[in-house]
């Protein structure tokens, strides 16, 4: 059995190295091993960036959808509240998007909101 040099396989693995450093700043674009360290490091930057993607956009879609139940005499937790009583399964995204785009339609979600608290109230007393 002949001898297995690992020739084209080690070029190609540091290629792809180097490839990913491209744009980075003198040694670590042209170095392989320092290539590499940095290559590392922004690929974990860039998992971690992913999950932190989801966080921010869900506290934007939070804060959008509070200013907007503000607006029509409901604070946030009020207003997911009285959505959920009232039985309406809309997600955030789709909530904060209805508060820039349509306020009209999100007023009328407020006011479905605030008859489910009413008579949630009513039940109450």
């Amino acid at each position: 059995m002949p001898r297995a040099k690992r020739g084209n396989k080690r070029t190609e693995r540091r290629k792809k190295i180097l490839k990913l450093a491209k744009g980075y700043r003198g040694t670590k674009s042209k170095l392989y091993r320092s290539a590499k360290e940095s290559v590392e490091r922004a690929l974990n930057f860039a998992y971690t960036g992913r999950k932190l993607k989801k966080r921010d956009f869900r506290s934007l879609w939070i804060v959008r959808i509070g200013a907007a139940a503000r607006l029509n005499g409901l604070n946030y937790s009020q207003f997911m509240h009285g959505l959920k009583t009232a039985g309406i399964e809309l997600d955030r995204k789709v909530l904060a998007d209805l508060a820039v785009n349509s306020p009209e339609a999100f007023a009328d979600l407020a006011g479905q909101a605030k008859n489910a608290l009413g008579n949630e109230r009513q039940a109450a007393a």
